[in-house]
C-alpha cells in the first residue's frame, strides 16, 4: 500500500502532534489524576467535573471555546501575540492544544482507575513509617499503578489521532500544516478522492484498534 505524499503529511503530522500533546498533558494528568484518586477536599466534585467535560461537550464547542481563548483578540492568544509574537490560531500549535483538551480527560479518567486500584493500606503503612504524600506517590502508589497509567496514556494518544472537530475549528484544514488525519479523510472525500480516504481510513482503523488491544492488555494484567 503505497501512500501519497500527501497522506504521509497527515500521518506524520498526526504522529508527531499526539506525540507532543502525550508529552503535555501527561505531567498535569498524573497530578490532578492523583488528587481525584487518592484525596479528598472541597471542590473535588467540580474540579473532576471540569476535567471531564470535554468527554461530553460536542467536539466544535469545546474548539469553539479554544479559538476564543487563543485568538488574538482573546486574553490567552492575545498575550502571547504581544509578548512573544506567537500566532496560535490555524497553526500547528493549535492542533497540540486541540488534541489535548480532547484527550485529557480520557487520559485522567485511566489514571484515576488505576490509582483508585492500589492497595490504600501499602500508602497508609508508608506513611507511618515517616514518608511524605510525594515521596509516597512516587514510591508506592506510581509504581503500583504504572500499567493502568500506561494504559490510560495509550487511549489519550489515540484520541488525539482521531479528534476532528476541536481541530478544524481551531486550526483549520490546512494541507501539510494543520492537516491531521482524521481532515485528510474528510478533505478527500470531499474533493473525491476515494482510494487516497480508503487508505487512510485503513490506517487509522488499524492504529485505533492496535492501540486498543494494547490498553486492555495492560488492564487485564494489572
Amino acid at each position: 500500500m503505497m501512500l501519497t505524499a500527501a497522506e504521509v503529511s497527515a500521518l506524520v503530522l498526526s504522529i508527531k502532534a499526539a506525540s507532543l500533546s502525550l508529552l503535555l498533558i501527561l505531567p498535569p494528568g498524573l497530578f490532578i489524576g492523583w488528587l481525584l484518586a487518592k484525596f479528598s477536599f472541597p471542590g473535588k466534585s467540580l474540579l473532576n467535573t471540569v476535567v471531564m467535560l470535554p468527554m461530553v461537550l460536542p467536539p466544535v464547542v469545546s474548539g469553539f471555546f479554544l479559538l476564543i481563548l487563543l485568538s488574538k483578540r482573546g486574553p490567552i492568544g492575545g498575550l502571547l501575540h504581544r509578548l512573544f509574537g506567537l500566532e496560535i490560531v490555524f497553526s500547528w500549535m493549535a492542533v497540540v492544544l486541540a488534541i489535548s483538551v480532547l484527550s485529557f480527560p480520557l487520559l485522567v479518567r485511566g489514571i484515576i482507575t488505576a490509582m483508585e486500584a492500589v492497595n490504600p493500606q501499602l500508602e497508609n503503612a508508608a506513611r507511618t513509617l515517616g514518608a511524605s504524600p510525594l515521596k509516597v506517590f512516587f514510591t508506592v502508589t506510581l509504581p503500583l499503578s504504572y500499567r493502568g497509567i500506561i494504559g490510560g496514556a495509550i487511549m489519550g494518544f489515540s484520541r488525539s489521532l482521531g479528534e476532528f472537530g476541536a481541530t478544524m475549528m481551531v486550526a483549520g484544514n490546512i494541507p501539510g500544516k494543520t492537516q491531521t488525519l482524521p481532515l485528510a479523510i474528510y478533505n478527500f472525500v470531499q474533493i473525491g478522492q476515494d482510494l487516497s480516504a480508503y487508505r487512510l481510513v485503513f490506517l487509522s482503523t488499524l492504529i485505533a484498534f492496535v492501540t486498543l488491544w494494547l490498553a486492555e492488555r495492560l488492564y487485564i494484567k494489572r
